[in-house]
């Protein structure tokens, strides 16, 4: 064992405690798969990672680190806020990119492109395949989430590395009242997100119904820090839930790489601007805040506020 140094950094918040956390161990050279296993599942958060000097084919391709990825129980090709949690811990470490407009980081799906948005980073989604689910895998699905047939208007298997059988449902507080039957999804073997486009009459029933779903849905104090950012904050367009069982996870609170995916799949289908917020955790006593952009070539970009709560070192 020796000391490396490491931080715990909140994602998609830029109030600390208030996003996801990503374990950041910036040194994980010499380690065991065993190791990093087992040091992800000890930390018990949704991902940890471990930062490496890219191989020489990415860096001569533009990479400045190389990231590996995982769950308590797994390691993924790729994930949204560790992503952005991995690349925050690396310049605040003294990361200097190759390139002045992009961070450039190798993972198992490949390159993926990391550019700062005035006080946010975000990262390029990358490529999306889909599919329609079969009835009966998606009958199965929505018993297990307790949702009507008629409440869903639109399912998807969406593919960005991460596997996420997406359901568009027919109004936010549909999607905030659910109560998932996580045993029965775990089973099943799917992760499941779960979204609903905001509509103005849907915002003020739940704005009369509570303030944690107001926090989602209604007018929203802007944050102080976000400075200029303060006017784009102002309300969510989509709301989002993830339910991961069978990784671990019963629920994730603010997830990238299922944003990612619901933004290219409701933009291609008109569901959504080229240009949106969404809003997740609040069930979770949470305040996650997804910042989406298309840029004219396509590309989507998923962005947030990152914040580091430990800066210390760990003995791995």
């Amino acid at each position: 064992m020796m000391p490396r140094a490491f931080k715990q950094v909140d994602v998609f918040t830029a109030t600390a405690y208030f996003g996801n956390p990503v374990a950041v161990v910036l040194d994980g050279s010499g380690l065991s798969d065993e190791a990093l296993q087992r040091f992800a599942h000890w930390t018990n958060l949704s991902e940890t990672t471990f930062l490496l000097p890219p191989s020489d084919s990415a860096k001569a391709a533009g990479a400045d680190y190389r990231v590996r990825i995982f769950t308590p129980g797994t390691e993924l090709p790729f994930a949204g806020h560790p992503t952005l949690g991995s690349c925050h811990a690396w310049l605040q470490a003294g990361g200097v990119p190759q390139s002045p407009s992009e961070i450039v980081q190798e993972c198992q799906v490949g390159l993926v492109k990391i550019r700062r948005d005035r006080q946010r980073l975000a990262f390029a989604a990358p490529p999306l395949t889909r599919s329609e689910p079969t009835a009966a895998v998606l009958a199965q699905v929505a018993d297990a989430l307790g949702v009507k047939a008629k409440q869903i208007l639109a399912a998807q298997t969406l593919d960005n590395g991460p596997v996420w059988l997406a359901l568009l449902l027919d109004n936010p507080h549909t999607v905030l009242a659910l109560k998932p039957n996580h045993m029965a999804l775990k089973q099943l073997g799917h992760k499941v997100g779960v979204a609903a486009v905001a509509q103005s009459s849907a915002g003020s029933a739940l704005i009369a119904r509570s303030n944690r779903e107001a926090r989602a849905f209604g007018a929203r104090t802007a944050n102080p820090a976000a400075g200029a950012d303060a006017a784009d904050d102002a309300a969510a367009d989509l709301v989002v839930r993830a339910f991961a069982a069978p990784i671990g996870i019963d629920e994730d609170p603010v997830t990238g790489s299922l944003n990612a995916s619901l933004a290219q799949w409701l933009m291609a289908q008109g569901h959504l601007p080229a240009r949106y917020v969404a809003a997740q955790g609040a069930c979770l006593g949470r305040d996650g805040w997804v910042h989406i952009a298309q840029d004219p070539q396509g590309q989507v970009w998923v962005g947030g506020e990152s914040v580091t709560c430990i800066d210390g070192q760990v003995n791995i």
